[in-house]
């Protein structure tokens, strides 16, 4: 028989680690001096110990180690299985959003892309043809406002757009769907931000699916922003069309 500290440097882990797996009931001593208060520990005891300790190298948590302990060994390999996929999906994550960083690093932008699901919207819209990006500022009312574009990247001619109206126009629905999303910020231009977006998506090879979304907003207080928005397929990434 060992007392805790015995036990504690023979595995290498502290009394006080010793004493809380008591205070849980994972690991209860083998004994307690009832006059001196000495836990002494046996061989049942070690092995249970080192269990624990195997356990925790895998991952997983003092809740989940107890109710392992003593279970069948199926239980124990579909805890691991459960782990392991837990843990490629962490690693798949990781390595998106290291890569993000790294592309910021190696071509900064104005803007910082995001993904996300929208719901539908309707919308009650003028469209127009233009020629050059140039021409959107001259089209756009004061906001809030909504300017939609048909582009897969940079126009190389002339492309259709469409704004929304306060009065008469066509009704347009967007359906509920995934987008890529940034905000414009105000030491950056609205056309700026467009090429600089639009770029990131060539680079993750992100299918644009449907309009770029441009809505200019004002708050109570006057201040305006520009969100834009382009849908894409998460599903399909390749080349853009032009």
């Amino acid at each position: 028989m060992w007392r805790i500290g015995q036990l504690a440097r023979m595995v290498g882990v502290s009394e006080r680690t010793l004493r809380h797996y008591d205070k849980i009931g994972i690991l209860v001593p083998a004994a307690v001096d009832r006059t001196t208060g000495y836990r002494w520990y046996g061989v049942a005891e070690l092995s249970r110990l080192e269990r624990i300790r195997g356990l925790q190298r895998f991952g997983l948590p003092l809740r989940q180690i107890a109710e392992l302990l003593d279970a069948p060994e199926t239980h124990l390999r579909q805890a691991l299985t459960e782990t392991v996929t837990n843990l490629r999906r962490d690693i798949a994550t990781l390595a998106a959003t290291a890569a993000h960083a790294e592309d910021h690093l190696a071509t900064p932008m104005s803007i910082l892309p995001q993904q996300a699901t929208v719901g539908p919207r309707r919308l009650r819209v003028r469209r127009v043809r233009l020629h050059h990006p140039s021409e959107l500022g001259t089209i756009c009312p004061a906001p809030p406002a909504t300017l939609l574009t048909w582009l897969r990247g940079q126009p190389t001619g002339a492309f259709a757009a469409a704004v929304t109206t306060r009065g008469t126009g066509e009704q347009l629905s967007l359906p509920a769907r995934t987008v890529v999303r940034a905000v414009v910020p105000p030491s950056a231009g609205v056309v700026r931000a467009g090429e600089d977006l639009f770029g990131w998506l060539h680079r993750h090879q992100l299918t644009i699916t449907g309009p770029t979304v441009e809505d200019h907003l004002m708050d109570a207080d006057g201040a305006h922003a520009v969100v834009l928005e382009v849908t894409v397929d998460p599903r399909c990434r390749g080349a853009h069309a032009a």
